[in-house]
């Protein structure tokens, strides 16, 4: 990342889940920290997910995900944002989300991932870190 470059991240809502106060509450973090942050709303596909993130030239996109969907959820937008030749993107996120599927979802390149009750001190220096 360039110096005087503002981190990018698009917090997304995909599916059909419709509890954002988490997410919300990142976002605010993000921007207090100094980040640019756009946020989806509820009820996102992966793919109005990617077309934001590209459109949005975000260097990070975190998706919550509550709905037990996040197998799915995850994958297909890491999926279509390398197919979109924007692998550069570091995608991250969290929720609930059992232990061995998170292993699972970082093997297949998921950056990182923070359940609930993570401090948000540590996503925003994991952000930078992941941008720096």
């Amino acid at each position: 990342m360039k110096s005087n470059k503002k981190i990018r991240v698009l917090v997304a809502k995909p599916g059909l889940d419709g509890h954002d106060r988490g997410a919300k509450v990142v976002a605010a973090a993000l921007r207090d920290a100094g980040m640019e942050v756009i946020y989806s709303g509820l009820h996102q596909t992966p793919e109005m997910v990617v077309e934001t993130a590209i459109q949005e030239d975000v260097d990070v996109v975190g998706l919550s995900v509550l709905s037990g969907a996040h197998m799915t959820l995850f994958r297909k937008v890491k999926d279509m944002l390398d197919s979109r030749g924007a692998d550069h993107i570091v995608l991250t996120g969290g929720g609930i989300i059992p232990e061995e599927d998170r292993q699972q979802l970082l093997e297949s390149g998921v950056a990182a991932l923070f359940g609930p009750g993570t401090p948000t001190k540590e996503i925003v220096d994991y952000i930078r870190r992941a941008c720096g």
